[in-house]
């Protein structure tokens, strides 16, 4: 489900903010950007978070979408591929998607219009966001942004340019990999062919598998990430153990 992607996005900026160099604020903001993309694939569902937060805009867009994953299924599809409409967890469900965001957004924040499209881009994540989990994140994306921009707000729109494209990414990638783990699998490594198949749906082994919106992802899933997204913020895991320390002493 949304929260869930968006909640593993969030873990997942966490965990690579340090590889990139980020200091406390960039890597909160990292986080919160991250987090709002891993909603992104799920564009080419209609009633989706992403599809229906800007209104016809990103309504859209999900129609486009939909109807260029289907003709790429219709002339792709191998010997093995189900017989599918091919818009659902196809096109925009794959590394390849991923990878192609991540170019356009580097290009597109490094044109002449980049400081805007980097400014677009990041309420577009925060949005998204804070429509999966909540004002929490929200407020925190914003608070990020507004001590960034202390020492100027282009400076800060300038300091997040080289790293915007790779928040976008690893949502996607995020998203991809989430997927996998539910009953339906997900075809991220077209356009590999495996088996037959151009989109195979692939995934971790059945019995790890768990049904989208069912009680295990509401009762194991979500809560497991919630406990890791509140540990991998800067500085909490060496608060609890420098209190476990001087609790024992």
């Amino acid at each position: 489900m949304g929260s869930t992607h968006a909640l593993s996005g969030w873990c997942a900026g966490l965990a690579v903010a340090p590889a990139l160099g980020l200091t406390t604020m960039p890597t909160l903001v990292f986080a919160v950007v991250v987090a709002g993309m891993a909603l992104v694939p799920d564009l080419d569902c209609g009633p989706s978070t992403a599809s229906r937060i800007l209104g016809p805009f990103t309504g859209g867009i999900s129609w486009v979408l939909r109807r260029m994953s289907r003709a790429l299924y219709a002339v792709t599809k191998g010997p093995r591929d189900e017989d599918w409409s091919g818009e659902h967890r196809h096109l925009s469900h794959t590394f390849a998607f991923a990878g192609l965001l991540g170019l356009l957004t580097w290009l597109g924040t490094s044109s002449g219009i980049g400081r805007w499209v980097t400014l677009g881009v990041l309420v577009f994540g925060v949005l998204l966001a804070q429509a999966a989990l909540g004002d929490w994140i929200a407020l925190v994306g914003i608070s990020g942004g507004v001590a960034l921009s202390l020492h100027g707000f282009t400076a800060a729109l300038d300091g997040t340019r080289p790293w915007l494209w790779i928040a976008v990414i690893l949502g996607c990638v995020v998203h991809c990999l989430g997927d996998a783990l539910t009953l339906s699998g997900c075809p991220f490594l077209f356009p590999i062919p495996i088996a037959g198949e151009t989109w195979a749906e692939l995934g971790s082994p059945r019995f790890l598998r768990f049904r989208t919106g069912g009680d295990f992802e509401a009762r194991a899933v979500f809560p497991a990430f919630a406990v890791l997204g509140v540990l991998l913020i800067p500085g909490v895991w060496g608060l609890i153990l420098y209190v476990f320390h001087n609790h024992n002493t």
